[in-house]
């Protein structure tokens, strides 16, 4: 049975391949067109999909989008007579692309699947489960448990903006749900905007941000107050009542009104390249603070409604990875699974999950904690892979000729790797399958010496081309991993925060909160100063060798020649693009920055002698298919 899931026309548009249950292939759309947060229908994801594994669009027993687009156009519509006739202007801009799109979605996705290949659509099986079953879908399905709570927290997808389910055997039963426009993700959205951060894409920028805020600060406490007295209403279960006088995004074209927000807090909404103050710094500490709050309480819920000692998170704010990981020390759950896809592409699996054991009644299978691999997500290693042949056609064709060294045997390119590191060089390291969901997991990244002091400055500036405030997560050894970090529990996706352990901080200095918040920045904060944010606290992922064996024979002979098992790992982009997709747009990555070296497969390439550099945009444009 094959199976193909889609997720679009909001963001993060996606394709999913499952047979017989099993993921076969996964893959965003943003990673092929080289538009981040690509939204479009997925056509490049999907035909990639179905080529990997030679299936006819003819042969697929179902085809399944993430939500129910006329759910959606109720809302819309019940939404905007309610406010009625505020939103006139919003309701202009947004009618035409519903009736001429989203409306006729049925159509528009046979269209697309027909660039594919011609097909009878009269046999073309199309299912549209509701947006919060296929997030619930998403993370119980490839769990390792049996029986498990299941929370959602998102924007909004039809009406719902958070929901509790139970996940037993192959059944999926909703309990609860949050309906807009009260919702935890859109609060967040709201302040990510008002903090001058992109929504749906800088939401973990404000993340990165709330460590520089002051914990003891009057100012923090005093805008956590106004968040929780004038803005929302969180209630004893995590459900929340938002003032909607403060917020825009219901019928307007922005997130907040600006002049009662600034009324509000005491300063104007802040633009993209404005200097951040301690201010910001201080609201940023204060929504986080609000957020884990909401998302501890629904948890709560989520226990007290199933009795279950497991829980399973997804949607957009599942990733917030300081919320997590306050959760799992908490114990509310005796165990937590994450999605590592929580947002909107992982819908789509979500949704192929969804048909295949609740439509078409099939059996669920969980992997045994005994095996390696204890969910069904294969360490998220799901995309496309390359081999010699695509590296060489690489460096063959286009207009420069790229230099390199190729290794026979890979150990010998792990060790020289690893001196490279220890000398304080940047590596762009790409192998095998790319990775599905936000997080580069070693297959797709940019690493480096964690215990460089001077390593979070470079990597911010001189290759990311990024904010300088925003950290940087470690790789680290899965046996290694309670030498640095305060960890009692594996952490795969990147999605857990945890502390860095005491015995390797440093000390700080008295009156340390106080400081600015630039002052802070680039204190030396441990002996892996590079991946320690300002309070100490690190994202981690732990690497398995069943699970990445390329990734961990590189990490060991670091630690083989350091004594240190872990290294920095930031996704294989710069800011603004996705992360790389295949050989040729890591090379051009590579040469774009200030990189010092790029691994693909077993082939070294030293920036130092490589020819000069000539923009071929039309080159990798063909190489997709997409002129």
């Amino acid at each position: 049975m094959y199976i193909l899931g889609l997720s679009a026309f909001y963001h993060d548009s996606a394709a999913v391949l499952l047979e017989g249950g099993r993921i076969v292939a996964a893959a965003q759309e943003e990673r092929f067109t080289r538009k981040k947060h690509d939204s479009a229908f997925p056509f490049h994801a999907a035909l990639w999909c179905l080529s990997k594994e030679q299936v006819s669009v003819g042969n697929l027993d179902a085809v399944v989008f993430y939500d129910k687009p006329f759910l959606k156009f109720e809302r819309l519509l019940e939404t905007y007579y309610a406010f009625a006739p505020r939103g006139v202007r919003s309701f202009l801009q947004a009618m035409p692309v519903w009736i001429k799109e989203k409306v006729r979605l049925k159509k528009l996705i046979l269209d697309e699947l027909g660039r594919v290949e011609p097909f009878d659509r009269k046999k073309i099986r199309l299912l549209f489960p509701e947006h919060h079953l296929s997030h619930a879908a998403s993370a119980y399905y490839p769990s390792p448990f049996e029986e498990s709570a299941i929370l959602t927290i998102d924007g909004v997808g039809e009406w719902a903006t958070a929901s509790i389910c139970r996940g037993e055997g192959q059944s999926i039963e909703i309990l609860k749900e949050l309906r807009f426009p009260h919702s935890a993700g859109l609060l967040y959205s709201a302040f990510t905007y008002y903090l001058g951060f992109k929504v749906n894409s800088g939401e973990y920028k404000l993340m990165g941000l709330a460590p520089y805020g002051d914990p003891e600060s009057e100012q923090t406490a005093r805008y956590r107050e106004i968040i929780k007295s004038k803005l929302v209403d969180v209630k004893s279960d995590g459900s929340i009542f938002l003032n909607m006088d403060y917020f825009d995004y219901v019928t307007g074209l922005r997130m907040v009104d600006d002049s009662k927000w600034q009324e509000l807090f005491g300063f104007p909404a802040r633009q993209a390249e404005d200097e951040l103050l301690q201010c910001h710094c201080d609201l940023a500490l204060a929504i986080q603070q609000v957020t884990e709050e909401v998302v501890s309480k629904m948890a709560l819920e989520a226990r007290r409604l199933t009795g279950s000692k497991h829980l399973c998170l997804a949607g957009g704010v599942a990733l917030n990875c300081v919320a997590n990981g306050k959760l799992l020390r908490r114990r509310i759950f005796d165990d937590l699974w994450i999605q590592p896809a929580a947002g909107d592409a992982g819908g789509a699996l979500g949704a192929a999950y969804a048909a295949y054991h609740i439509y078409f009644g099939r059996a669920r299978e969980v992997r045994s904690h005994s095996e390696a691999l204890s969910d069904s997500m294969q360490g998220s290693y799901l995309g496309p892979q390359f081999d010699d042949f695509d590296v060489k056609h690489m460096v063959n064709n286009g207009k420069m000729r790229p230099v390199y060294k190729r290794y026979e045997d890979f150990d010998a390119l792990c060790v020289r790797a690893a001196e490279l590191l220890a000398e304080g060089d940047v590596i762009g390291w790409f192998q095998e399958r790319m990775e599905w969901g936000p997080r580069a997991l070693g297959n797709r990244s940019i690493i480096a010496d964690a215990r460089n002091p001077e390593m979070q400055k470079r990597l911010n500036l001189k290759i990311k081309f990024r904010e300088g405030f925003r950290p940087f997560a470690p790789s680290v050894l899965a046996e290694d991993a309670a030498r640095f970090f305060d960890l009692d529990a594996p952490s795969p996706y990147m999605l857990l925060t945890c502390d860095v352990v005491k015995s390797r901080r440093h000390n700080t200095p008295v009156g340390y909160h106080a400081l600015p918040w630039r002052e802070k920045l680039y204190f030396r904060r441990s002996d892996v100063t590079a991946i320690t944010h300002i309070d100490y606290s690190a994202r981690v992922q732990t690497v398995d060798e069943k699970t990445n064996p390329r990734y961990s024979q590189l990490i060991k002979r670091f630690r083989d020649l350091t004594g240190y098992g872990l290294v920095v790992n930031t996704s294989f982009n710069v800011r603004g693009e996705p992360i790389v997709c295949s050989p040729h747009d890591a090379y051009r990555c590579f040469m774009r920055t200030e990189m010092d070296y790029l691994v693909i497969g077993n082939y070294l390439f030293d920036k130092k002698e490589q020819p000069e550099w000539i923009d071929d945009e039309a080159d990798w444009r063909t190489s997709y298919g997409l002129d």
